[in-house]
C-alpha cells in the first residue's frame, strides 16, 4: 500500500533508551479511479495551484476545489472510489519512505564531495578549489565520473524505517530514524512489512 505524507519534523521518544523519530502526517486523499492492476488515481490538496485541466478533473471526479493535485499510486487498499483507506498502517511494521533531498544548488567540490581543499594560510592560491583533474600523457583526457562542482541535492532518496506508532485520529505516523527532505515537504511511503 502507498500513501502521500508530509514531513512534520524530528523528535525523540521518552524513555530509556531514547529513540530519534520522524513525524509524518498522512495527507487526506481521495481515490478517483482504480485500475485493473491495483494502481489508482488519487487526488490530494497541496498549495493553491489551479488551472483549466485541474478544474476539468475536479468536475469529472466530483471533487471539491481543495483537491488540486493528482498522482497515481501503485497499490491502494480501496476496492471502490472514495477516501483513501489508511487501516493497513495500524498493522504495518516497516515502511519505505521516498522524499526529495534538500536542494543545495550549484556547489563546489568541498561541499558536494567532501574534498579537503588546500592550505588556508597566506600566500596559497588553492583554498576551496578542485585541484588537478587530469592525468599525464596517458590517457590524456579527463576520465568519466570525475568528481567536480555541480548541482547538489534535490534528488529522490528512499529509506526503510521501522514504525514506532500511528495515531489514526491525527493521521500522524511516527517512524524510527531520519527521513530525507525539508520539513513541510511531501513524499510517499510504501508498506514493506
Amino acid at each position: 500500500m502507498e500513501y502521500i505524507v508530509e514531513k512534520i519534523g524530528m523528535s525523540r521518544t521518552i524513555g530509556v533508551p531514547s529513540i530519534p523519530v520522524t513525524l509524518l502526517k498522512v495527507v487526506n486523499a481521495k481515490v478517483c479511479e482504480i485500475n485493473e492492476d491495483g494502481s489508482a488515481l488519487v487526488a490530494y490538496s497541496y498549495g493553491k495551484k489551479f488551472n483549466k485541466p485541474i478544474e476539468g478533473q475536479q468536475k469529472k471526479y466530483n471533487l471539491s476545489k481543495e483537491f488540486n493535485r493528482f498522482i497515481t499510486l501503485k497499490k491502494v487498499n480501496n476496492s471502490e472510489v472514495g477516501d483513501l483507506d489508511v487501516s493497513p498502517l495500524e498493522k504495518a511494521k516497516i515502511v519505505q519512505s521516498s522524499f526529495l533531498t534538500k536542494g543545495r544548488g550549484f556547489s563546489g567540490v568541498m561541499k558536494r564531495h567532501g574534498f579537503a581543499g588546500g592550505p588556508a594560510g597566506h600566500g596559497s592560491r588553492f583554498h576551496r578549489k578542485t585541484g588537478s583533474i587530469g592525468n599525464a600523457e596517458f590517457p590524456g583526457r579527463v576520465q568519466k565520473g570525475q568528481k567536480m562542482p555541480g548541482q547538489y541535492g534535490n534528488t529522490k532518496n528512499s529509506v526503510k524505517n521501522e514504525i514506532v506508532s500511528f495515531d489514526k485520529n491525527q493521521m500522524i505516523l511516527v517512524v524510527k530514524g531520519s527521513v530525507s527532505g525539508a520539513n513541510g515537504k511531501l513524499g510517499q511511503i510504501q508498506i514493506v512489512q
